[in-house]
């Protein structure tokens, strides 16, 4: 009688694990409806203390105008600026991403963007920041010697 018991409680969840299963896979995707001319940019290298930016192309591929909710970077260093109207269909625009090279070494942040309400894209930027020198040109020791004559 466990044994029956046992086998029907397990029957059970294995048919309760499938429904699941297809629910989850036949939910509807939203349809695409913002398109990134680019999901990447390298700066290259970049001197430290220089502040770069680079402008992302968005084009609305929907057919209902598209509203960018917020745009967000992964840390304080990088600052998206965008519109706040909405995008018409067929229209484009462009968020500005700003990267602010204090710290020296390789970067790579991503930027968030959200919209619709309910839908994100990324992109990245990624580069190398370097130290400036300290002076703008090393000493010129025969320099010294051309005043003494």
């Amino acid at each position: 009688m466990k044994k029956l018991l046992f086998l029907a409680c397990f029957g059970a969840f294995g048919f309760a694990l499938q429904a699941q299963t297809t629910a989850n896979t036949t939910t509807a995707k939203a349809p695409e409806v913002l398109q990134l001319k680019e999901t990447s940019y390298n700066f290259g290298k970049i001197q430290q203390g220089r502040p770069v930016t680079h402008n992302f192309e968005i084009v609305n591929i929907g057919k209902e105008p598209l509203m960018l909710d917020n745009v967000q970077a992964s840390c304080g260093c990088t600052t998206p600026e965008w519109s706040k109207e909405a995008i018409q269909p067929g229209a484009s625009t462009t968020i500005k991403v700003g990267y602010n090279a204090a710290a020296e070494g390789d970067f790579n942040k991503t930027i968030t963007i959200h919209y619709n309400s309910v839908q994100v894209k990324t992109m990245n930027i990624s580069g190398s920041v370097f130290k400036a020198p300290t002076t703008s040109a090393p000493a010129n020791a025969s320099l010294s010697i051309l005043k003494n004559n």
